[in-house]
């Protein structure tokens, strides 16, 4: 189960006659562990847990730990993805 959070963001810049409009999607996603469990005796040392998996439903303190190591979420490496696509509007759309 991969943990996703998707972000829309819609922006409008007014360039001459005409409007050009971005819309911007951000998945975030939640890879390996990198808790070092031995820190406390000097030295390095990791589970090994691939991929964060919440223990809980969306929005509960239990979502924020991994179902597979119990390590909290923000131990685990964050990987964003943005997509990011323009769309020109004609210039009769604007109201010209």
């Amino acid at each position: 189960m991969r943990k996703r959070q998707v972000v829309l963001r819609r922006s409008e810049e007014p360039s001459g006659n005409s409007t050009t409009s971005s819309l911007t999607v951000r998945t975030v996603r939640y890879g390996e562990c990198q808790k070092n469990h031995a820190a406390s005796i000097g030295g390095f040392a990791v589970d090994g847990c691939r991929e964060f998996m919440a223990s809980g439903e969306e929005g509960t303190t239990a979502a924020l730990a991994c179902a597979a190591c119990g390590c909290h979420r923000n131990f685990h490496r964050r990987e964003v993805e943005n997509d990011v696509g323009y769309e020109r509007a004609s210039p009769s759309s604007n109201g010209k």
